[in-house]
């Protein structure tokens, strides 16, 4: 339900409405109703559905209570990621589509997609758990990049990659 109350949506929806009110008005002959709403609701309707064509949804943040609760125990550049990627986006292919284009893990035919997000804590240690879906960039790729991944983030952190058996997928824990 969150995803159709999306910026480009609303948008969309209020030019359509006013198109519509134009129209009607002007078949009914109340002109001063149709000249405004029409000519004022196409346009926001060719608007919403641009901002739809380049829209990327928000990644999935498992157990969001729990990310709210814990923000002073990590680095606010994380906070900042997370932040970024649980909200709709326009005018890019994918979520972290600059960083992975910096750190040459971005292929733009076939980009990786990041799917969800959860905040993890595994042996002693709090870390944010990244589960992409490879595509055209191999997991070895990501694997010679580990240790500039390390420091790209923030500084100090330790990365871990836990690679499902296919080799599509995988989930890439930042500890903190």
């Amino acid at each position: 339900m969150k995803n159709f109350y999306s910026p480009a949506n609303v948008i969309t929806i209020a030019g359509g409405v006013l198109s519509i009110v134009g129209m009607t008005a002007y078949f009914t002959d109340s002109v001063n109703l149709s000249v405004p709403t029409f000519f004022y609701g196409v346009p926001i309707l060719l608007i919403g559905l641009a901002l739809k064509t380049s829209e990327v949804p928000p990644v999935s943040l498992i157990e969001d209570k729990v990310f709210k609760v814990n923000k002073f125990n990590r680095p606010i550049e994380i906070t900042n990621l997370v932040k970024d990627v649980t909200k709709f986006r326009y005018g890019i292919q994918g979520h972290l589509e600059s960083s992975l284009e910096v750190l040459k893990l971005w292929d733009e035919g076939n980009p990786p997609r990041l799917t969800e997000i959860e905040e993890i804590t595994k042996n002693e240690k709090n870390g944010l758990r990244m589960h992409f879906e490879t595509n055209a960039i191999p997991i070895e790729n990501w694997i010679k990049k580990k240790d500039r991944i390390n420091r790209f983030f923030a500084k100090g952190l330790e990365s871990e990659f836990i690679i499902d058996d296919n080799k599509k997928e995988f989930d890439l824990i930042l500890f903190y």
